[in-house]
């Protein structure tokens, strides 16, 4: 093994070319459909769907905070979207992040799709102890060296 094998670290990019980035992740939370009505409702606590959003969005701002190998990067948008469908007890949780800068933002969008949901999973477990989520991943991918990267 060589000197720096095995030794964690972060990635050097300081050579790389700033450049317009964005990624788009998605995740779902799955409850009975009485439990995604209740949310939808709102509760006593307020709107568990804003809540939902404000959390993905300071997810996004704290992802280097989370993740030992992420660098802080210059984030220049961040969306989240809560989609309800009640008669299917599912809410899709989307994330849009921008930035400009030498690396990407796949990791910024997946924390906030991620912190989203567990902001509704932590407001839904009152009322559905089997609620879940699933599929966290990630969707498209634009900038940078690798180019674009779409799911198919």
């Amino acid at each position: 093994m060589g000197r720096d094998e095995g030794v964690a670290r972060i990635v050097e990019v300081g050579g790389k070319e700033v450049t317009d980035r964005e990624a788009v992740a998605e995740c779902v939370v799955t409850m009975t459909p009485d439990a995604c009505a209740q949310l939808v409702a709102g509760t006593p606590k307020g709107n568990p769907l804003e809540a939902a959003r404000v959390a993905g969005v300071m997810g996004v701002k704290r992802t280097p905070d989370l993740l030992p190998f992420c660098h802080p990067i210059a984030v220049t948008g961040a969306e989240v979207l809560v989609e309800s469908d009640e008669a299917t007890g599912r809410i899709r949780v989307q994330s849009t992040v921008r930035a400009r800068d030498r690396t990407g933002v796949e990791m910024e969008a997946l924390t906030a799709a991620a912190v989203a949901a567990l902001s509704l999973y932590d407001t839904a477990k009152a009322f559905d102890r089997a609620a879940r989520i699933d599929g966290l991943r990630l969707l498209e991918k634009r900038g940078g060296k690798s180019g674009h990267y779409r799911v198919e």
